[in-house]
């Protein structure tokens, strides 16, 4: 009992010095582990989660073992955490860490070659959530996540929609309702056009319609889901489908009036079988893609202009698409019938890619476009996309910074939301303290700066929710 008391005092003796080296030491070996991660072009995310996972077990092991879970030395262990993982490389780039996490959960949800059981998938998203907790900034892992669940949803790509909402549901233990707001409606979207979907093939039948191919549609929520509507293009809808988009839209209007359906044709996916080949293949490509290649059904070769008479698609958009047609060898332009090579060769030859980018710049409007008859692929199901492999990395550039864009968008708003809320209730407030209520009401979501708020601040002036006191400059009021 004596020997007990003593080292209880001697540990409540040197626990405050002890614990602030410990947060020291641990602050370094997180940087330590996570710095070199910045010149890895593969595998960033996995690297990164699961070396700061290793650095928080192993010293929370260790103030378990041998300080008895003392709160002064997991103090300093969530300290040292939270400052590795907020941790910039400039006051002027963003955080990476939010980004970094939602990719890992994303590589975890998403189907892939490998393949981890239920159980394993499980245990990784729940050490995802030790990660997240730190994550001062989570308004923006949050719409980094849902832009990549989005794309699993709609793309059917999810391992398991159980583990989609057991991670959602996750993350609504740790930061609230109105957090997974969004992403429980994204979710309920599919699972309500699924019923839709089995209620328009008995609205078919019941009406002896025949569509002639497999028709699936999602119907989404606009507010809900972070999808890229600037991406929209004029767009003729092939004879094929038009059949089936003009019974859907009846079917919708039958039974919800007064909606409106906006087709995002360049999110869709079809299967398209190639006939003309001396082997058939099965194709997965965009709806633009298929577009184009129906149109060849009629006329081996197609002139530029032919071809955006009849698809309507901008010039933007017609030429991505032709170009990716172009790199996979289903079609030829002119002065590039090397049509006895395959497919497979090209695609894997970063040259012959290259090549193909520098003809793709000086086509033109005189351009003409020919079937390769001669065809051939290793692969009897595959799939093209319209971006090219040189574009990834530019593409993805492009959506972190529109996603950046978006957050500060969504806080400023946010942040408007809660000053009119907190003068809604109080009336009349000081500035320091309507500063330091906007702060605590959002940490939950992001550490708003002080600049951030007095802009806001300014903004529900101008809008007339809010005045100065004319006897004291320092005070708001707020405006009924």
């Amino acid at each position: 009992m004596i020997l007990e008391h003593i080292t209880r005092k001697g540990l409540e003796a040197i626990s405050p010095l002890s614990a602030r080296d410990d947060n020291e030491h641990i602050t370094r070996k997180g940087l330590e582990a996570i710095s070199p991660l910045s010149a890895r072009d593969d595998n960033v995310p996995q690297l990164f989660v699961e070396n700061l996972l290793q650095v928080h077990k192993q010293h929370l092991n260790l103030i378990k073992e041998v300080f008895n879970g003392d709160q002064s030395f997991i103090g300093a262990l969530d300290k040292a955490c939270a400052a590795v993982i907020n941790h910039r490389l400039s006051l002027k780039l963003p955080c990476r860490s939010p980004e970094l996490l939602a990719r890992y959960c994303d590589g975890l949800l998403k189907k892939s070659v490998k393949g981890n059981n239920e159980s394993e998938i499980d245990d990784k998203l729940s050490a995802c959530i030790t990660i997240f907790k730190y994550i001062d900034d989570k308004d923006v892992f949050q719409k980094f996540y849902a832009k990549m669940l989005a794309k699993r949803l709609i793309h059917s790509q999810s391992v398991s929609m159980d583990a989609e909402e057991a991670m959602i549901n996750k993350l609504k233990q740790a930061c609230g309702y109105e957090f997974t707001s969004k992403l429980h409606r994204m979710f309920t979207d599919i699972k309500v056009s699924d019923d839709l979907n089995n209620n328009f093939n008995d609205y078919l039948r019941q009406n002896t319609l025949e569509l002639g191919i497999n028709f699936n549609i999602y119907v989404l929520q606009a507010g809900a889901w972070p999808l890229n509507q600037s991406a929209l293009s004029t767009f003729a809808i092939p004879l094929p489908l038009e059949k089936s988009v003009s019974a859907f839209e009846k079917f919708y209007a039958s039974k919800f009036n007064g909606r409106k359906l906006t087709w995002l044709h360049h999110l869709c996916q079809t299967e398209l079988k190639f006939g003309f080949t001396r082997r058939t293949y099965s194709v997965v490509m965009g709806t633009y893609h298929m577009a184009i290649l129906l149109l060849f059904e009629s006329s081996d070769s197609l002139h530029y202009m032919e071809l955006q008479e009849n698809t309507k698609l901008t010039d933007e958009q017609l030429q991505r698409h032709l170009q990716s047609l172009v790199d996979h060898k289903i079609l030829l332009v002119d002065g590039s019938h090397k049509s006895n090579e395959s497919a497979d060769e090209e695609s894997n030859t970063q040259s012959s890619s290259a090549s193909s980018t520098s003809q793709s710049t000086s086509q033109s409007v005189d351009t003409i476009y020919t079937l390769n008859l001669n065809y051939s692929n290793k692969r009897m199901k595959f799939k093209i996309t319209a971006v090219q492999q040189k574009e990834v990395q530019q593409v993805l550039q492009q959506e972190v910074e529109q996603t950046h864009a978006s957050v500060d968008e969504d806080r400023k708003l946010y942040l408007q939301a809660a000053i009119v809320r907190i003068m809604k209730d109080r009336k009349v407030l000081k500035h320091n303290q309507l500063i330091e209520q906007v702060i605590n009401q959002s940490k939950n979501r992001f550490t708003p700066s002080v600049q951030m708020i007095k802009k806001c601040i300014e903004a529900l002036m101008e809008k007339q929710y809010l005045e100065r006191n004319t006897s004291n400059t320092d005070e708001y009021s707020y405006i009924a």
